[in-house]
């Protein structure tokens, strides 16, 4: 898994014989800031960016290949004995009310590098049978985190932040919520040249805008109805600058960039989650400790947690439930929740490149 996030590749071996599934190792592997500019680029239309497209397709893979050596030597497993590669590639444009969306990351060269069937494309499937194509995660999280008694919401905070409703005895719902870490990332980027604010501490120093707040709710996404899905295309640094009178101290702004990210998940699970108990965090965003510390003071009614307590690594969440969604394919078995893409019916999804 490589996400919205840009910061690299998240490469898990898991073992799917039981419900739960058991994670046998896990490795990251940082992208370049060459890498990292050219994917930045590649979300916007510019000079040759197809020629690029089909570069960085064929780098993604060789990437995600390099990823999977250490894998194998930490499990003392061969090639030979893995069922699958599940790839979710690298999104540079996600456009489903136009009917398409674009993961790059070659999976036919993942497949001839690595001696392994690779498993790609998961979205497509289910944006043409009318769907967002997004996200795909909550059948995972209905597969295997649901309780039969509890009314549990699981919270991925990667760059863009996303929800899963698992109330008893009712259907599983999910959709997008906002941005997650990826305008928080951009900000600290830009003026303290780090990837990320640890722990939100820059945020802490910094005084929320309540303007500024008020203007990012403008954004028309944020009444949209579920089912609804967003990327990069819309929450980006030039959203931001349109928002900015351009004398704000950057800590406010990055303060207010975190409230932003906080308000959008509470708002939504008071909203579509009535009832909701136990919330889970996963993504890197379970890791800042100012957003957690924030969500718990919107949420009061709620326990709040890592998916870390249910068994699940809260940081390979995501890759973890791409290598399911690849064993769903192979088994010919749907994998999209039509009541959370928004599809007219199930799909099986994924393109296969056997080996």
């Amino acid at each position: 898994m490589s996400g919205t996030s840009l910061d690299g590749v998240d490469a898990v071996l898991v073992d799917l014989c039981q419900t739960q599934p058991r994670l046998l190792a896990k490795h990251y592997l940082p992208f370049d800031d060459t890498l990292k500019s050219i994917l930045l680029a590649l979300h916007l239309p510019g000079h040759n960016e197809l020629h690029q497209a089909q570069l960085t397709d064929n780098q993604l893979a060789q990437l995600y290949a390099r990823s999977i050596t250490p894998l194998l030597s930490q499990a003392g497993i061969s090639a030979a004995q893995v069922n699958a590669i599940g790839c979710h590639g690298q999104t540079i444009r996600h456009c489903p009310e136009q009917g398409y969306t674009l993961q790059i990351g070659n999976a036919a060269l993942l497949a001839e590098l690595t001696g392994i069937t690779v498993v790609g494309d998961f979205r497509s499937r289910d944006i043409a049978a009318g769907g967002q194509g997004a996200p795909l995660v909550p059948a995972f999280h209905d597969h295997a985190l649901r309780h039969p008694g509890i009314h549990r919401v699981i919270v991925n905070i990667g760059g863009i932040s996303n929800l899963t409703d698992l109330p008893p005895q009712a259907a599983t719902t999910g959709f997008d919520c906002g941005p997650g870490n990826l305008l928080m990332d951009a900000w600290c980027m830009r003026h303290l040249g780090k990837s990320y604010d640890d722990n939100g501490a820059w945020a802490a120093s910094g005084q929320v805008l309540p303007a500024l707040l008020e203007q990012m709710f403008d954004e028309p996404f944020f009444a949209l109805p579920p089912p609804r899905s967003t990327g990069r295309d819309l929450f980006n640094m030039a959203w931001l600058r349109g928002k900015l009178q351009g004398n704000e101290r950057a800590e406010d702004v990055q303060a207010t960039l975190l409230e932003l990210t906080c308000q959008t998940i509470a708002q939504t699970i008071q909203k579509y989650c009535t009832g909701a108990a136990e919330i889970y965090l996963c993504g890197g965003g379970a890791r800042n400790q100012t957003l957690r510390n924030r969500l718990i003071d919107l949420l009061p009614g709620s326990s709040i947690q890592t998916t870390d307590i249910l068994g699940v690594d809260s940081d390979y969440l995501e890759a973890i439930a791409f290598a399911w969604l690849a064993q769903q394919t192979l088994l010919e078995k749907p994998a999209n929740l039509p009541q959370v893409t928004g599809a007219k019916h199930p799909c099986i999804l994924g393109a296969i490149y056997r080996n």
